[in-house]
């Protein structure tokens, strides 16, 4: 078991290492303290890295840089049923068609009055 766990981490550092060494400009990378930027320059000669974070030049080591940047893909509530499984596409397509149907009679988005109850309201 400790062999096997001793190999599997130099695969990492190994992996790691051929990153950091075949970093190119443009790439979008992340930072161990989290700052995510892309790649401006790289110094192999003094093992330094320089990211732009929207505007803001930031020059690093390059152990500073934990991998590169995969911005999450956003998937919206409707999208998805209550356990994060995608709907199927028709499913998807009838809710979107219910939805603007009954965006015009939105009971939700009418003003109620201080002294109206809910009964009157409902009625």
């Amino acid at each position: 078991m400790m062999i096997w766990q001793s190999k599997k981490a130099k695969e990492q550092q190994q992996e790691r290492k051929d990153f950091r060494a075949n970093l190119q400009p443009g790439t979008e990378v992340i930072t161990i303290g989290q700052v995510i930027g892309k790649v401006v320059e790289v110094d192999n000669q003094y093992d330094e890295i320089v990211i732009d974070t929207e505007g803001t030049k930031m020059r690093f080591a390059l152990n500073a840089i934990a991998r590169e940047y995969v911005r999450p893909a956003y998937v919206s509530d409707d999208e998805v049923d209550e356990y994060g499984n995608p709907l199927p596409q028709n499913e998807l397509e009838t809710s979107e068609e219910a939805k603007t149907a009954d965006g015009a009679s939105d009971d939700a988005q009418k003003p109620v009055d201080a002294g109206q109850s809910v009964e009157a309201k409902n009625d």
